[in-house]
């Protein structure tokens, strides 16, 4: 076993460790924290295995804007910070589902590739990732940047009430 193969097994522990606090919690701020944890170490196993732009991508997008959107979006509607009774739901249920779409995925990868050895292209491969991204790619690219960019509108104009006032009125 060697040290890049003990690094995922450690950095995979923690992701599936705070995902599993994510979904615990009834914290919504601390779900969030925690969210922070499991993308961090994902990045974390990115770099292991040499593919350091998906793991700055995972960084900048996931950490830096989605979790950052999702506290901005909890202490914009006012939510509870602290525990909250409305998050208790059963547990059976979610355990079955979750455990039964587990298992359906397992199955399916199982099925794809019937435990043969999976070929890896040249490590340092960046250009080629960038001409799929840019190239055939683009159209969504942009979709995906418009709509951001009308998420972060919308976020102001929720925050700022004097903005969305009427008559030059204010509303309290």
């Amino acid at each position: 076993m060697t040290v890049a193969d003990i690094l995922l097994l450690a950095l995979g522990a923690v992701a599936v460790g705070a995902a599993l606090l994510v979904v615990t919690t009834a914290h919504v701020v601390r779900a969030g924290l925690y969210l922070v944890l499991t993308l961090g170490a994902v990045a974390g196993m990115y770099l292991v295995l040499a593919a350091e732009l998906v793991a700055w991508v995972q960084v900048l997008i996931y950490v830096g804007a989605v979790v950052v959107l999702l506290l901005f979006a909890v202490m914009l509607t006012r939510a509870p910070i602290g525990a909250s009774a409305d998050l208790d739901r059963p547990a059976g249920p979610a355990m079955l589902i979750g455990g039964g779409a587990g298992l359906g995925l397992a199955a399916l990868f199982i099925d794809a590739y019937r435990w043969t050895a999976v070929e890896f292209g040249e490590p340092g491969r960046v250009g080629v990732l960038g001409e799929e991204i840019f190239g055939n790619w683009v159209l969504p690219f942009e979709v995906l940047s418009v709509l951001l960019l009308a998420a972060l509108i919308g976020a102001i104009i929720v925050s700022r009430p004097d903005i969305g006032a009427r008559n030059g009125k204010v509303p309290h």
